[in-house]
């Protein structure tokens, strides 16, 4: 298996191009997936409190042979935790049930502006991170008003902004504002509406012409735009395929016809970090 690229945040913090998504993977099917990801060759595995897993995120990291420091678990702190009291204990279960001693990367899952507690939040992982509780921070759904407020009254810049970005999606303003400041964009459901957009012709021209499938296609199009991707995956068939698509290279031209594909209503539901909230 060809090593997976990595992508470097503004302070050094390396990030495979590929990670392991585990939302609605739960139980023990799910603690057995997250396992076989990891011996697969994941080595980015991404959960939140919110999604109901992290024990069996846990369950499957510990079940593996795979050296805990190879490994970079992602989780995040949902928005009824955003107050500094709740954010530190939520932390601390979160470390709890996932079982290891430090949580490598600790996001905001969103900032619920109206709530108007994200800057606490963000000061809170702060502490946690001097504390040694978690090694790296950052966000996810955060605008550029809400990277700016938190950075201007901690000092302290997120290494990472976790949005949704996909084909029909492509959030080009936001990968750049992201990429002049260091921060890395991870893309949560980097297939977007995957039934429809797989069946994409230009999608599908472009796998036939590389011989991939069209799953591998979108996969490529992130790596190639500078961005990790974290595509949810049970099987060990997808697993190896989206694993592999991280090596597969596009060409100019590929990626500007992919991108092409945005649309102004292109998001997957109704949630604008302006106004959405997720408690």
């Amino acid at each position: 298996m060809s090593a997976i690229p990595e992508f470097t945040a503004h302070n050094g913090f390396p990030l495979p191009a590929v990670g392991l998504g585990t939302y609605g993977l739960r139980g023990d099917d799910g603690a057995a997936a997250v396992a076989a990801g990891v011996d697969a060759g994941y080595r980015l595995i991404d959960t939140a409190f919110n999604y109901e897993n992290e024990g069996a995120v846990g369950a499957g990291i510990a079940a593996t042979g795979v050296d805990r420091e190879q490994l970079i678990v992602t989780t995040k702190l949902p928005g009824r935790h955003h107050a500094a009291p709740k954010a530190r204990t939520s932390i601390e279960e979160s470390r709890r049930r996932l079982g290891i001693d430090a949580i490598d990367l600790h996001l905001i899952h969103w900032p619920n502006p109206r709530i108007d507690l994200y800057a606490e939040a963000w000061q809170a992982l702060v502490d946690a991170q001097q504390r040694g509780t978690v090694r790296q921070i950052g966000v996810s759904n955060f605008l550029e008003t809400h990277l700016d407020r938190i950075e201007a009254e901690t000092g302290v810049r997120p290494v990472v902004n976790q949005i949704e970005v996909h084909p029909y999606f492509p959030q080009e303003e936001a990968l750049a504002l992201h990429a002049e400041r260091g921060i890395l964009t991870v893309a949560w459901s980097p297939l977007g509406r995957a039934d429809e957009l797989l069946q994409e012709p230009v999608i599908t021209e472009v796998a036939a012409a590389h011989d991939i499938t069209p799953a591998q296609v979108v996969i490529a199009w992130h790596v190639a735009r500078g961005t990790v991707s974290i595509p949810k995956a049970a099987s060990a068939e997808h697993q190896r395929l989206n694993i592999a698509a991280a090596s597969v290279k596009l060409d100019a031209a590929e990626v500007a016809a992919i991108t092409a594909l945005g649309r102004p209503d292109g998001r997957l539901f109704d949630a604008d970090p302006a106004t959405h909230e997720e408690m």
